[in-house]
């Protein structure tokens, strides 16, 4: 098993979620997050003072899968989540060594 979190633009948040519905994920957990990559933030004006804003809103979804379903998965959220400039996100896989439904004590790949 292994987890795929991606942290995506917040406004590509739905497309995302529908193409991973097509695809057959059925879970997932989906946080706001703050943060920055090669962006480095940019720079607003408010009231006329300029400032930085260092960290942007993102979207961080996670979700646990069987082996066999991890590449289409990231293929799938790549596509979705492209605009084709800085700041379209990253996913990251890690592995999973154990998941436990808490409610019938189903473990491993049953529990997902």
């Amino acid at each position: 098993m292994k987890k795929i979190e991606a942290i995506i633009k917040p406004f590509k948040m739905d497309e995302v979620r529908e193409a991973l519905s097509e695809v057959g994920v059925v879970g997932m957990s989906v946080s706001e997050v703050k943060g920055f990559g090669r962006q480095k933030g940019h720079k607003e004006i408010y009231r006329g003072s300029e400032y930085n804003v260092d960290f942007l809103p993102k979207i961080k979804i996670e979700m646990v899968l069987a082996d066999e379903k991890v590449e289409e998965v990231i293929e799938t959220i790549r596509k979705a989540a492209n605009t084709d400039k800085i700041g379209d996100g990253k996913i990251f896989v890690v592995p999973v060594e154990q998941a436990v439904r808490i409610r019938t004590d189903e473990r491993g790949e049953e529990a997902i």
